[in-house]
């Protein structure tokens, strides 16, 4: 009976264009550093040509309201290893690292027999041997990384050692690392998870002259920036290929994200107007849609065998989970808050259509964390890779031993299926009110606030959101440890 069942699903599955799920799948996770959600072809950028990403997004699944969970880097980062908030690990901002007492989709995955490597961006703390915090510690079998963002010829370090400068454009660089390491992995017949977080195409810009070329028209920097765009849609190409010519292209699962909305960063003012977002509301460092939402990208042919696209709200939190209830595993803390959730109905059964559960964004008032004591001592925390404005990073974390139960400070946004409130004491000077609401379906650029017109609507969201801020505020004090 139980194979006449199975058989039942995989007919109707394979009908619907959503295969049986396939035992053991390798993992890809890739983030690229400071994409907006408009800068691809697929979004309708006027100017940017990114075939890869187009044709991922006509044959796997899009994911067009895929939020990173912090409107900066180093937080979002912590969310896909996590699962959970970054505030709740006290990765506040950029150059804030996470704690090594944090677990990992990496530990967790080597811990079921995967081989785990982890290639460019870091930013979680020091990548060298001695850091808590490296890859390696952080559960990465294999890394050649950077403790943040890189350019041509990037100095990496390998394993921890001292960094050494790898010639060659950046992403193509982790991109060759990583096949090499897929290799190695393919012939010992295990799966593999790989990390590969590029530094493209954060500030300062640059890229080869042949990459420049179709964009100089636009002037500089900003045909440097889409030049770093373009060769890093060349590089995913050339791993999707590597996983074809590799054979298990079809049993991997390849996820796309960036890690924040759109910057401004380096850009002069004359030449924003060829940046093109979409016209979503803000960008890099704001909690409006502009500095959150960014492109979203599945692939998993051996399950995702019809294109599709969801605009179902996912996060880069939900990633974690989703993988281990793909994979049949359990977290090894379950009491441990996780602020994503499994996105496998919508991936595999395709019968997601709305969130269940609100998402929670919150840049932290950092300013006063520095008075108590630091978590991992300054030594441990300075890094080694360096780049164009910063020889070494300090990586900041501090004990938290109070865990406010009021008065939050900072600001805060809480998402559900149709309202986002965005409220803080940061939104005074800013918007000249504390308290914002938006109806993301009638009005997704965020254009009127609507506040004032429900009231009942704000209350019960800031009672959802304190109550979340509350559980942030335990885990921040080391609780969950």
């Amino acid at each position: 009976m139980r194979t006449w069942i199975t058989l039942v699903f995989t007919l109707a599955a394979t009908a619907a264009g959503i295969a049986a799920q396939p035992a053991r799948p390798n993992i890809v996770l890739l983030m690229s550093d400071d994409q907006g959600w408009g800068e691809t072809g697929y979004n309708g950028h006027p100017h940017l040509k990114t075939p890869v990403l187009d044709e991922m997004a006509r044959t796997g699944l899009r994911l067009d309201r895929f939020y990173a969970a912090s409107p900066v880097c180093s937080p979002t980062r912590a969310s896909v290893m996590t699962g959970r908030h970054a505030n709740r690990s006290g990765a506040f901002a950029p150059n804030w690292s996470t704690r090594p007492e944090e677990i990992t989709i990496a530990q967790i995955l080597r811990q079921a027999g995967y081989r785990t490597g982890h290639f460019g961006k870091w930013h979680l703390g020091p990548v060298k041997r001695e850091s808590p915090l490296n890859p390696n510690r952080m559960g990465f079998d294999e890394y050649l990384s950077h403790d943040n963002f890189f350019e041509l010829n990037p100095p990496l370090s390998r394993n921890g050692a001292a960094p050494e400068i790898v010639p060659g454009e950046s992403s193509e660089v982790i991109v060759a690392e990583a096949i090499r390491f897929a290799r190695r992995v393919r012939s010992e017949d295990r799966p593999f998870l790989i990390v590969i977080h590029f530094g493209s195409p954060h500030s300062p810009y640059s890229g080869r002259p042949e990459d420049i070329a179709p964009y100089a028209y636009l002037g500089s920097p900003l045909s440097e920036r889409f030049a770093e765009i373009a060769a890093l849609d060349r590089a995913v190409g050339q791993f999707r290929s590597a996983l074809r010519e590799l054979q298990v292209r079809d049993n991997t699962l390849v996820w796309f994200n960036a890690d924040n909305g759109m910057t401004w960063e380096g850009v002069p003012d004359r030449q924003r107007k060829d940046q093109f977002n979409a016209g979503w509301r803000g960008h890099k460092g704001e909690l409006y849609e502009g500095g959150v939402l960014v492109p979203g990208l599945i692939e998993w042919p051996a399950v995702i065998r019809a294109p599709r696209t969801s605009a179902v709200r996912a996060v880069t939190s939900d990633i974690l989970p989703t993988v281990l209830d793909l994979l049949g595993l359990k977290h090894p803390a379950p009491q441990r808050p996780i602020d994503g959730i499994s996105l496998k109905a919508l991936l595999v059964d395709g019968t997601m259509r709305e969130r269940p559960s609100p998402i929670g964004f919150w840049k932290y008032a950092a300013q006063q964390e520095s008075r108590n004591e630091r978590w991992i001592s300054a030594d441990l925390a300075r890094g080694t890779t360096p780049t164009t404005r910063n020889p070494a990073i300090d990586f900041q974390n501090f004990r938290h031993p109070v865990a406010r139960t009021a008065d939050f400070g900072g600001e805060a946004a809480w998402t559900d299926n149709r309202y986002k409130l965005i409220t803080g004491e940061g939104r005074r000077a800013k918007a000249g009110a504390r308290t914002e609401l938006y109806d993301l379906i009638a009005d997704p650029r965020e254009t009127r606030d609507l506040a004032a017109e429900h009231p009942d609507v704000v209350a019960r969201m800031t009672r959802e959101l304190h109550a979340w801020q509350r559980s942030v505020e335990r885990s921040l004090s080391g609780a969950d440890y």
